[in-house]
This record gives structure tokens, C-alpha cells and sequence, in this order.
């Protein structure tokens, strides 16, 4: 390698270097990041190695205690109601709970950047109508709304995942408009339009990748969102189904047994205060980390 090479590849190293300490001293980043991880490998991996079945049951091993309270060894976090391997059903909820979310946040982002993004860019009756149902949306409280369809057609997973997809996307939207309002008239995307770029390439080429970064923060939030309401839904019933370890029917489930076996309540809520603690924090450090203040220091 000549000396012109290095000399242009030192300057890439280093920028790649800044970033990348940029990124893992964020602590949001590293402790959100981290945590999120770990409950994602455990809900996909765990089941696979506990040796009991999340909907196997037993009545003569119903409402053991956790193994430090004097239960069964081969039952760590004890048992329901039903006998059932509780930390096999607490794995198991979180495959559904970040299912839900992230099915949830897909289908919420294509919804709402698609909108904000052509409120924004051409402005006028597009503009005025994505506004208009906006307004509408934040009008209509989501849990309610929730309620009354899973009320009326019937609870299911599938349900539920496009109900939450189909009323959590006004933050995507607003974002989206906002920021794709400050990029149409930048340089860029008037270069881009002087050399006879479609609308569609300025916007896939242009707009959406400055606006990224701000949809991921906004991901995160409707996540956990998400996974708190599906868990309320589930609690009274309109969500998940049995058999089905949903972490808010868990609790349900559990409820009234509080008095005497609080394990079937507080482990469903410790799992899901760390899932939701996890995403918050990452969504907070990615924030940090992609602001432009912060980008310089």
C-alpha cells in the first residue's frame, strides 16, 4: 500500500473508531442494548433447554413456590395453577410479547412514515388530509378503542396485532412529517430534482435515510407501548388466549392467588418492567447518540 492509501484509509479507520466509541459509551445504548439481548436470546433459545413444557400440566405440582422457597428442584421458578412449569411459560411470553411488539411496530411504521412522509413532501391537500386524520386518531383514545373491537369481533393474537398496528402509527406520522418538511427544500433534494430524479427515488434515496434514525427512536417507544397494552388486553381478557403464556394473562391468571403464591404475579412483571426498561433505554441512547449536537463531540 502506498503512502497516498494509508494516508485515505487513516482518516475512514479513525472516523470508524470515533463512532463506534461514540456508540458504546452511551450508556443507554450499552445497558439498554445489553438487556434487550439477553431477553431476546432467552425467549428464543430458552425454551429449547428447559426441560419442561410451557403447557404440559400437573395438578398433583400445582402452585409450587420457587426453588429458594422451598419448592422443586426441576421447577426454579415454581408452578401455576395448573402445574405448569412457570419458567417455561415466563420464556415462552416473551416470545409473544416481542412478537407483538415488533409485529406491532412494523406494521405502525409503514402506516405512519408512509403518510408523514407524503404529507411532507407535497405539502397542500395531501398535507391538509394526513393532518385531518391525525387529529382523528389522537382523538380516539387506543385502549378504548381496542377494547370495543376486541369486544365485538372476539379476542385473538392475530387480532390483536393489527388493532395495535392500526392505532399506534400517528407518532410515525407526525415524526416523519416533520422532518421530511425540513428536507424538501434542502440542497440535496433540489439537486436531486434539477437532474430529473422521481419523486419516488428522492424519497427513497434522500428523505427516508436522513428520517431513519428518528423513526428507530420512535420504534422503541410504540414497542413498549405496545407490549404494555397487549398485556392490559390480555389481563382482562380481549388479549391473548389460553393456553397461550402471554405475560399479562399470566398475571390475570395469578391474581387471585396473590395472597398466597405472589410469585405467579411478580415474576410475569419483573420480565415485563425489564423488557420495557430495555427498549426505553436503547430507544433514549440511540436518540443521544444520532443527535447532530452530539455527533461533534
Amino acid at each position: 500500500m502506498s503512502a497516498t492509501e494509508s494516508g485515505a484509509v487513516a482518516p475512514v479507520r479513525s472516523d470508524l473508531a470515533h463512532g463506534l466509541r461514540r456508540w458504546f459509551s452511551n450508556s443507554g445504548v450499552t445497558v439498554g442494548g445489553g438487556l434487550l439481548i439477553l431477553i431476546v436470546l432467552c425467549a428464543l433459545v430458552g425454551p429449547l433447554l428447559v426441560p419442561h413444557e410451557a403447557f404440559d400440566q400437573s395438578l398433583i405440582k400445582r402452585l409450587r413456590p420457587p426453588a429458594w422457597s422451598g419448592g422443586l428442584p426441576e421447577h426454579p421458578l415454581g408452578t401455576d395453577h395448573l402445574g405448569r412449569d412457570y419458567l417455561a411459560r415466563l420464556l415462552w411470553g416473551g416470545r409473544i410479547s416481542l412478537m407483538i411488539g415488533l409485529s406491532t411496530v412494523i406494521i405502525a411504521s409503514v402506516i405512519g412514515t408512509t403518510m408523514g412522509i407524503l404529507a411532507g413532501f407535497y405539502g397542500g391537500r395531501v398535507d391538509f388530509a394526513v393532518r385531518f386524520l391525525i387529529m382523528v386518531r389522537l382523538a380516539l383514545p387506543a385502549v378504548l378503542i381496542a377494547l370495543a373491537i376486541a369486544f365485538i369481533a372476539g379476542p385473538s393474537l392475530q387480532l390483536l396485532v393489527i388493532v395495535l398496528g392500526l392505532l399506534l402509527w400517528d407518532r410515525f406520522a407526525v415524526v416523519a412529517r416533520a422532518t421530511t418538511l425540513q428536507l424538501r427544500n434542502r440542497e440535496f433534494v433540489v439537486a436531486a430534482r434539477a437532474v430529473g430524479c422521481s419523486d419516488f427515488s428522492i424519497i427513497m434515496r434522500d428523505i427516508l435515510p436522513n428520517i431513519s434514525n428518528q423513526i428507530i427512536v420512535i420504534a422503541t417507544v410504540e414497542f413498549a407501548n405496545a407490549v404494555l397494552i397487549a398485556a392490559a388486553l390480555s389481563f382482562l381478557g380481549l388479549g391473548v388466549q389460553p393456553p397461550l403464556p402471554d405475560w399479562g394473562l399470566m398475571i390475570a391468571e395469578g391474581k387471585q392467588y396473590i395472597l398466597f403464591s405472589p410469585y405467579l404475579i411478580t415474576l410475569p412483571g419483573i420480565a415485563m418492567m425489564l423488557l420495557v426498561l430495555a427498549v426505553n433505554l436503547l430507544g433514549d441512547g440511540i436518540r443521544d447518540v444520532t443527535d447532530p449536537e452530539a455527533k461533534g463531540r
